[in-house]
């Protein structure tokens, strides 16, 4: 609050007062009173409320600031009645019960929101969890009668399968701790698990892959882990070339397990490099593959900073490797802390 804008408030006051000691000289003038004496009196009252204005100024002052700094402090600012005290001014505590009013409000619609989301997140879980019934179903009955045609379906039902297990992570990604369990992982087995989830997408699509070095062990989830690798496999199947090859290897650096996954796709714009992780980018890619949705690689970052994964893409236009790394015993060394 300005000085100025304080006392271009109080003009009321300060006329009233001018008026006041307007009159008050008047009367004295008239009734033979020396004019030494009307403006001595004058400036008493003056100086009066000259000073008055300077306390209650830095009074207010004093106190609208401490507000500010309270409500800067709070994440939920609608809460700032509950630490504020109770006002002694009568304006003040109009103002106070427009904010209590507020905050109630603003409770109730908070409390309404959090309950039909959750609502709503209850019945995508239960939804996925029946519509994944009939997909394996399917799958039988298509395993159960080879054929090019179902050879085909059971390409398009991994990619059904994918997308569903992606809302189901997508719904759950807020409260993965409820949901995962750490333990010693060889990399061998979650790679060549996520390779049979898509193994008649990647036949479909007769891409080649490379397995090497992948005997190191890491501790995380592996049902997370896996459909982190579902993801990019399914990337890198959508941006192929016309000869897709996929390779997977692990390496140690320093006091980390670093398990790569290498294609020799489309490969990423160095622009679109550092963004391709955020929620719905889709780069230069997304405007030639026309199916993007940006989804994917955002739910492998937000589940790789709950299970504390690095992950980091490295393109130079041609092919890209997407590497996820590991501490060693990072989860086991906290569990002993």
């Amino acid at each position: 609050m300005s000085a100025k804008q304080y006392l271009k408030n109080q003009l009321p006051v300060i006329l009233i007062n001018l008026l006041g000691i307007l009159a008050l000289a008047l009367f004295l003038l008239v009734n033979g009173n020396p004019v030494s004496v009307i403006l001595f009196l004058a400036a008493v009252w003056l100086a009066v409320v000259i000073f008055c204005f300077i306390i209650f100024y830095f009074s207010r002052k004093s106190y609208l600031e401490q507000l500010l700094e309270m409500t800067e402090q709070l994440e939920e600012r609608y809460l700032i009645p509950e630490v504020m005290a109770v006002p002694k001014r009568s304006d003040d505590q109009v103002f106070y019960q427009i904010l209590k009013m507020t905050e109630k409000s603003m409770l109730e619609e908070i409390g309404e929101i959090q309950r039909e989301r959750k609502e709503y997140k209850e019945y995508i879980e239960q939804w996925i969890h029946e519509v994944k019934t009939p997909i394996t179903a399917m799958k039988l009955l298509c395993e159960n009668n080879r054929s090019p045609l179902t050879r085909d379906m059971l390409a398009e039902m991994e990619q059904i399968n994918r997308f569903t297990e992606q809302a189901l992570y997508y719904a759950r990604s807020e409260h993965t701790e409820k949901d995962y369990s750490i333990r010693e992982i060889r990399l061998s087995g979650v790679v060549h698990d996520a390779i049979a989830d898509n193994k008649y997408l990647l036949r479909q699509n007769n891409v080649s892959i490379t397995v090497n070095n992948l005997e190191h062990t890491v501790y995380s989830d592996d049902k997370w882990l896996r459909f982190i690798l579902n993801q990019i496999i399914g990337n890198s199947i959508k941006y192929r070339t016309e000869k897709p090859a996929l390779s997977f290897f692990s390496t140690k650096k320093n006091d980390q397990i670093l398990l790569s996954i290498e294609d020799n796709g489309m490969g990423i714009q160095k622009s679109d490099l550092s963004r391709i992780f955020e929620k719905g980018f889709t780069g230069q890619n997304g405007r030639i593959i026309q199916t993007s949705t940006g989804i994917g690689l955002y739910l492998c970052r937000r589940l790789c900073d709950k299970l504390g994964i690095g992950i980091t893409a490295y393109s130079e236009g041609n092919g890209t490797t997407i590497t996820l790394s590991f501490h060693i015993n990072n989860f086991v060394n906290e569990v002993q802390d």
